[in-house]
């Protein structure tokens, strides 16, 4: 039985003036960690939205690699999960026979590059020689990865490199190959391992190949080597003179049958063909694709480490998806298997308003997951005894229900399907794409408002109540009326009524009925209640809060900082999702109080921050990172709250706003399909 916290006042610190000193030396771009510390570290991401690579602490190994669309049944909850996939970086170095390790190297550095999404590793074995490698989610290429290895030799050495691929265990039915294509102008040698998914339903394939900066005929011998039927490795050996500098690369593709119908041979074609570009033309390109998602930008002058953190959250958002895909993301994005890769309303809610503004193009991908997912919806809503669409709380591959079943959320949490339905008005909003609108956005508005049709009880004039759901603020379970449900479902009602004017398509007029009759509770001092039972318990997450913004369904000042000033008294230190605080930042911004928008500001994410590279775990104390969706809220922050961003049915607006002390000016670079520029000082 879960308890219930009651609060009689604020927890929370005194808001006094802040004087802030900050270190001049903070890189807007690049994260450092130098020593490395295995003990206290969690691995930082990089990703090209189909890819995501998760950093090791140890030398010439990546952690992790996560595959978007790749589920199957297996591990927590009997449902769909994120498959562990092929770790086609691995490798090992030995110098002079010895393989190399942490104990053996010393100035061990590793940097995270936001701007051109990279990640180096450098490191000096005694006065022999010197080393770095980076690594990269080709961003050009959405199924390829690359590793750039350099090395300094100080002394007349032997080197000995291979590449090592490790089938994770949760595959089976393992085959290995290698295969070497010799052509007049390159020899390529292909290592090559595909499995099954553990029921069997996929196939998963993965092929590198080495990449050598020198002319063919120095090119050295590769070796082949099985180790057992779930590791093989592709080696050579060289030898360098003293002070000579010598370059390669592993170039390779992993993909999946939820990709491509034979992924065993794409993934070796893919090797070619990016092996068959070589490393500079790869890099080049993957860093022009990168310029070009940061003509989007956020600019921050008067705190560096503010800017420093606000672009290492765009740089994760920016990472877990990509244009032209119909992926979504999930509350850990490709950073593992965190929350089983589903997709929640921490997409629609909290990621996408940001992606939207700085990249409608990301953010379409976004939807168009949510629009192709829409007949199981209905399907959903079907077996549920309603009407229209209702999206799964939790969504994977197929679009079914996903949540465990002993989550209660699954059956019961129904405010997502307002939250999809906001999400495709919203981008209308923004792009004004009437072609889009019509083709796209119309069916699931349509679908979505006659699921609430369908989903209240009518109980008179006025009292048509949603009843028995679970809340957005999750502690909330089995209540009726909740304040974001029922805001979220006028919302959708009304928006779809909207887009068919806009249309010319006939809307039910049982849409506007029911809007108007959804009830907006109140307690006796007249602050907005949570639900029909609510008595001034903790809460989990900002839920009535919710409804100035983004839902807009309360706009009196004045009642905002009732709500205000009420339930952010009611959020314990501990255990609570990091985007809470930054609706109240949001807010309080919007309402003039520096102070307040600045204490909740830092409060949302700073106490999350895990070492080297400042990742956001869930929570504070938290060690799950990285938490998209509190990086998402922290935007929102910045983007709606101090730089007043509105998403109206005309476009983008603004509203007043005010900055943090210390924030000289605030630029928002690139903002809507227009690529507007919008500065606040």
């Amino acid at each position: 039985m879960k308890k219930k916290i009651l609060f009689a006042g604020l927890i929370l610190t005194s808001f006094l003036p802040v004087n802030r000193i900050y270190p001049q030396n903070i890189d807007p771009w690049k994260i450092t960690a130098m020593p490395v510390d295995p003990t206290n570290y969690y691995g930082v991401t990089v990703a090209n939205g189909q890819i995501g690579i998760i950093s090791s602490p140890e030398i010439f190994k990546v952690k992790e690699v996560v595959l978007a669309g790749a589920y199957d049944l297996y591990g927590r909850g009997m449902v769909s999960n994120f498959l562990k996939n092929f770790n086609l970086l691995d490798m090992y170095l030995a110098v002079d026979g010895k393989r190399l390790k942490n104990g053996d190297v010393s100035n061990l550095k590793q940097v995270l590059d936001m701007r051109h999404g990279s990640f180096t590793t450098t490191f000096d074995y005694k006065d022999i020689a010197s080393f770095s490698y980076t690594y990269y989610a080709l961003r050009q290429l959405p199924f390829c990865v690359l590793m750039d290895i350099h090395v300094s030799a100080k002394k007349t050495i032997s080197i000995e490199a291979a590449s090592v691929m490790e089938t994770p265990d949760a595959l089976k039915d393992v085959e290995n190959y290698f295969n070497q294509i010799d052509r007049p102008h390159a020899l390529i040698s292909l290592l090559t391992s595909s499995a099954k998914s553990p029921t069997g339903k996929l196939l998963m394939s993965a092929s590198n190949s080495f990449v050598f900066d020198e002319p063919l005929k120095n090119q050295p011998e590769i070796i082949h080597e099985m180790w057992d039927n779930n590791m093989h490795l592709m080696k050579f050996t060289k030898k360098l003179s003293q002070s000579e500098n010598y370059r390669f690369g592993i170039v390779g593709a992993t993909l999946s049958s939820a990709n491509y119908s034979d992924p065993l041979n794409e993934s070796q074609r893919l090797a070619i063909f990016a092996r068959l570009q070589g490393l500079d033309t790869l890099i080049a390109m993957h860093n022009k694709t990168w310029d070009n998602l940061w003509s989007s930008d956020i600019i921050i002058t008067g705190d560096p480490q503010s800017q420093q953190d606000i672009h290492n959250m765009m740089y994760h958002l920016y990472s877990f998806v990509r244009e032209g895909s119909d992926n979504s993301m999930s509350p850990m994005g490709l950073s593992g298997l965190g929350y089983n890769g589903h997709v929640f309303w921490d997409s629609e809610i909290w990621m996408y308003p940001a992606i939207l503004l700085l990249n409608p193009a990301l953010a379409k991908s976004m939807i168009e997951y949510r629009f192709n997912k829409l007949e199981e919806a209905k399907r959903n809503a079907y077996a549920q005894g309603y009407k229209g669409a209702m999206y799964p709380w939790e969504s994977a591959a197929s679009g079914a229900e996903e949540t465990p079943v002993w989550a209660l959320s699954g059956p019961f949490e129904h405010h997502i399907t307002a939250d999809v339905a906001l999400a495709a008005w919203n981008y209308y909003c923004v792009t004004q794409d009437k072609n889009w609108l019509r083709e796209k956005g119309w069916a699931i508005l349509k679908a979505t408002a006659d699921f609430w049709t369908s989903r209240v009880e009518r109980n008179g004039r006025g009292h048509f109540d949603i009843n028995n759901v679970v809340a957005a603020d999750e502690w909330a379970e089995n209540v009726d009326n909740d304040a974001f449900t029922n805001a979220a479902a006028r919302a959708n009602l009304i928006c779809a009524s909207e887009a068919a004017k806009i249309l010319g398509e006939n809307a039910d007029p049982d849409w506007k009925n029911v809007a108007d009759n959804i009830p907006i509770l109140k307690m006796a001092d007249g602050v907005t209640k949570e639900h029909a039972t609510y008595n001034g318990e903790g809460i989990k997450q900002a839920d009535v809060n919710l409804l100035a913004y983004p839902l807009h369904e309360i706009t009196d000042p004045a009642q905002i900082k009732k709500d205000l000033d009420y339930y952010s008294s009611r959020v314990p230190n501990e255990g609570t999702p990091a985007m809470t605080q930054a609706i109240f930042a949001l807010l309080y911004s919007r309402l003039g109080d520096k102070e307040k928008a600045w204490h909740f500001f830092t409060d949302a994410y700073r106490p999350n921050l895990l070492p080297p590279f400042n990742v956001i775990a869930e929570t504070k104390g938290g060690t799950n990172p990285y938490f998209a969706t509190g990086a998402g809220g922290v935007l929102q922050a910045v983007l709606n709250g101090f730089g007043g961003l509105e998403i109206t049915p005309e476009g983008i607006k603004t509203v007043k706003s005010t900055l943090p002390k210390g924030w000289k000016t605030l630029i928002l670079k690139g903002i809507g399909p227009g690529k507007k520029t919008f500065i606040i000082k």
